[in-house]
């Protein structure tokens, strides 16, 4: 018998709207079950995890999942709660897409497991033969336009206009159930709670095409605490892949989640069961300072994206930069991680010959940056050990050179406990 699933999404707080019978359902059987995803990007953000994770809840209590790549509908695009309309990609660019989302779906699912694979479709298989006539003849008639109109996702879009393209998305995918209802034996569909339209729009079409039944639940939206999106540092979006977003900023955006929000995202996010992840919540709660929520989750979540060496690399240079590392351990840093890691930090480019010909502190930090804004501002703070080149403290007779430079291009210079600043040499 399959572990209880709405039980288990329950605790973990992440169901929303479910269908009447669903649970009966999935307490009597192995069900079949998918989430759709949107392929507009050739990688998967955060911001999909929870979708992500949604399935992966739903391999591990014993069912099938199936996780539906949108080549079809991205080329239509899904109106549902969007102010405008959105562009929309030709075929080779949604192909490449496809290709690099399922890469990172394998990371989360199954594929390869003996009772209940997760498995991946594309709706463009089933929809690249039908024609325009056909669908609107076999499909279109079975739903009313006023049934099409009283969904949210399109009422909030009736004062600014929405178009017949996206007017129709829902058709699409509600016929997207019904074929994988008929064809593949798939009873239940999941989805974002802003997806629920629809997801019943789907289960209409099986009632009425096909005279039978499909269920249906979705999840929440996450909003964090101080009511900025999920999904977003400041830099934008947090992306699955490293070329997007490096594993050292991967793992900062879930170790810097704010006590208000950790605790939903480690029962979202991480497989841990709810005896141990309570425990560690009890813990936490003893000690905030320590984040040891935020610890558990960011090493979880960054070793299955990434890998464990990845995780290794971001922990590494996190203690090197903000702990009490020596110059030394800074220096065994490649360019590419530690650029990753000051990302976002003030930049000064100076003359790589200048620094070759030497330059005194007080000039340094005063002419040739302006980190400090005056020579005597830029005096009295290195006198008093206010200063550090690459983790190391300073006096006022320090002269900068070419032996300053890290990877031969770069010096770190600090002022105070937590002001960075990364001159590059050129």
């Amino acid at each position: 018998m399959p572990k209880n699933f709405i039980e288990e999404l329950r605790w973990r707080r992440m169901l929303h709207d479910v269908m009447p019978g669903t649970e009966e359902l999935l307490n009597s059987e192995m069900v079949r079950g998918y989430i759709g995803f949107d392929p507009t990007a050739d990688s998967l953000g955060v911001g999909n995890l929870v979708q992500v994770m949604t399935l992966t809840h739903f391999q591990r209590c014993g069912h099938q999942p199936v996780a539906l790549i949108g080549g079809a509908t991205g080329l239509v695009g899904d109106p549902s709660f969007k102010s405008d309309e959105r562009n929309l990609l030709d075929r080779d660019q949604l192909q490449h897409n496809l290709e690099s989302q399922k890469k990172q779906l394998e990371k989360f699912l199954d594929f390869d497991k003996s009772e209940n694979p997760a498995v991946m479709v594309n709706n463009y298989d089933w929809f690249k033969d039908w024609n325009f006539l056909d669908f609107i003849r076999d499909v279109g008639k079975h739903i009313t336009v006023n049934y099409m109109l009283a969904k949210d996702s399109v009422k909030s879009r009736m004062d600014t206009g929405i178009s017949f393209t996206e007017f129709s998305y829902q058709l699409i995918q509600g016929y997207d159930f019904f074929h994988l209802w008929k064809n593949e034996g798939l009873k239940l569909q999941m989805g974002g709670s802003d997806q629920w339209g629809n997801i019943t729009t789907g289960t209409e079409l099986i009632r009425r095409m096909g005279g039978g039944e499909a269920f249906a639940l979705t999840t929440p939206l996450i909003k964090k605490a101080d009511g900025t999106k999920f999904g977003k540092s400041e830099s934008g979006n947090v992306w699955l892949d490293p070329e997007k977003t490096s594993p050292y900023q991967f793992y900062q955006f879930w170790f810097n989640a704010a006590d208000e929000d950790v605790s939903n995202y480690i029962r979202i996010f991480s497989v841990k069961g709810r005896e141990e992840i309570e425990a560690l919540e009890a813990e936490h709660a003893k000690a905030p300072h320590m984040r040891i929520l935020q610890r558990a989750l960011a090493e979880e979540i960054t070793e299955r994206v990434h890998s464990k060496s990845e995780l290794e690399n971001a922990i590494r240079a996190s203690e090197i930069l903000f702990g009490k590392a020596p110059e030394e351990e800074l220096r065994t840093l490649d360019s590419k991680l530690l650029l990753s890691v000051l990302d976002g930090v003030p930049q000064f480019t100076v003359s790589k010959s200048e620094i070759e010909a030497g330059i005194g502190i007080v000039d340094f930090l005063a002419v040739t940056t302006s980190i400090q804004s005056s020579k005597g501002e830029a005096r009295k703070l290195t006198q008093s050990n206010g200063i550090a080149i690459n983790k190391t403290k300073v006096n006022v007779e320090r002269e900068i050179t070419a032996s300053d430079l890290l990877n031969d291009k770069y010096i770190l210079v600090q002022r105070g406990k937590k002001n960075y600043f990364l001159v590059i040499a050129e």
